[in-house]
């Protein structure tokens, strides 16, 4: 087989192919047996006609038609193995020669990567956030800590004060007019959640059990049921029940039951060393992602819009699948917010130019770096896997081998490019922001 290939435009490439004369009369011969098998030949039975007898009766191009369909994948695949291509589309397809007992000649139009001018990827600077951890952030976290396992109080007396836990009825009108979705019965509220528009959960506060108040509020003029949106609208409620939580004091007592520590001073210790180690990986994130912008911002190429497309298709098909998990359909979820396909796709398309160009670009760095992962790394990704997904090695790597290694082995060299910039990149100096005296400058009488 002989194949040649051709950069006719930016991205893509003309591919000449030539598969031998051998070859095609092997492609007409396999056709034959396989059309002789469904064709009824009078006067033989099924699969015993002679070739010569049932080209006679369904025609030569039929085989040639079989044989063409055997041939021209394989002879593709191998060309773009053979040429170095790396396509993102189906090929458009055109036969320049398909005769018997003459080589198949065919062209194909590929759209393929674009090539990538890498710009600075290494030495690189970036700030590193702080991960120094205070006594106040300890005690933040010391506090969720005491308001999640708070005991909830039913009160008989007192009002709803922000925080508190309401069961109510509730009934909205536009125009003294009920109107779809503003109804609800034996409601749970949280007081300061934010869950319903604003003013409405400010509007309950004062209020006591069994009391039923009237609440104007206005819905926001981007809300997104359009026939709600920006209009007035008045919500009866009726609080039937109001519950507090009780805080229970933060001492040693407190830390042997919210945690294993005998202590309050071992708990706060616990929680700094894991605010300590979170705050490290946050930084550690921001230092590393920081970099790889860099890099993406400093190079340059000419996205196919192909590639663009995939690339969408999968963040659709991404909330599509954690819609389906949360029992949502996809249509429910348009219905629900009020958009179309077409205007998700197209809030997509920023992400997907960005999550492409980065991929890319990483691809190209580790490629001029020479990043090959080795046998090893290979493994240990495999093992990675396993643990992550739950499944044993020998699973995942049974997966592997038959869906084929390429998706693994660009994904190690992506992480390898990614160490890379980061183990070349620097952490930039903080900058101390001159703070101006205004108010000093402002209190001076102005100069004759």
């Amino acid at each position: 087989m002989k194949a040649t290939a051709e950069r006719i435009e930016k991205n893509t490439v003309l591919l000449e192919i030539e598969v031998e004369t051998e070859r095609f009369s092997k492609a007409l011969d396999q056709a034959f047996q396989k059309l002789v098998k469904k064709v009824n030949v009078p006067g033989f039975r099924r699969g015993k006609a002679p070739r010569m007898i049932f080209e006679r009766h369904v025609g030569t191009q039929a085989l040639v038609d079989e044989a063409v369909e055997m041939v021209i994948p394989e002879a593709y695949f191998m060309a773009v193995g053979d040429t170095g291509i790396e396509p993102v589309a189906q090929p458009e397809l055109e036969l320049v020669q398909v005769e018997e007992g003459k080589p198949v000649v065919f062209k194909a139009k590929v759209t393929v990567k674009p090539e990538v001018t890498l710009g600075q990827y290494t030495g690189l600077e970036a700030p590193k956030p702080d991960t120094t951890i205070k006594d106040d952030d300890v005690g933040n976290e010391l506090e969720r800590l005491q308001r999640a396992h708070a005991r909830l109080i039913s009160l008989e007396e007192g009002e709803v004060e922000n925080g508190d836990l309401l069961t109510i009825d509730f009934l909205g009108k536009i125009d003294g007019i009920p109107f779809e979705g503003g109804e609800g019965n034996d409601y749970s509220l949280e007081i300061g959640s934010h869950v319903f528009i604003s003013g409405m959960e400010e509007g309950m506060i004062g209020m006591k059990r069994d009391e039923t108040r009237d609440i104007e509020v206005t819905f926001p003029e981007d809300y997104r049921k359009e026939d709600l949106a920006g209009k007035d609208a008045v919500f009866t409620v009726t609080v039937k029940e109001i519950k507090r939580k009780e805080l229970a004091p933060i001492d040693d007592d407190f830390a042997k039951d919210v945690s294993e520590f005998e202590t309050l001073e071992e708990l706060k210790a616990s929680i700094k060393n894991k605010l300590e180690q979170a705050s490290k990986t946050r930084s550690d994130a921001v230092f590393k992602q920081t970099l790889i912008g860099k890099a993406v911002e400093d190079s340059q190429m000419e996205i196919p819009d192909e590639m663009l497309e995939s690339r969408i298709d999968e963040m659709a098909q991404d909330i599509e699948r954690n819609l389906w998990t949360q029992g949502v359909s996809m249509q429910d979820y348009l219905s629900y917010t009020g958009s179309t396909v077409e205007e998700m796709r197209k809030q997509f398309r920023p992400e997907a130019e960005k999550s492409v160009k980065r991929t890319l670009v990483l691809e190209a760095i580790a490629k001029a770096e020479k990043l090959e992962p080795s046998e090893e790394e290979i493994e240990a990704e495999i093992e990675k896997i396993g643990r992550e997904i739950g499944q044993s090695t020998e699973t995942v790597r049974k997966t592997v081998e038959e869906r084929g290694r390429g998706k693994l082995v660009e994904q190690i060299r992506i992480n390898k490019a990614i160490d890379f910039i980061v183990s070349q990149g620097k952490i930039a100096e903080p900058v101390e922001e001159k703070v101006e005296e205004k108010e000093e400058q402002e209190s001076k009488p102005e100069q004759e």
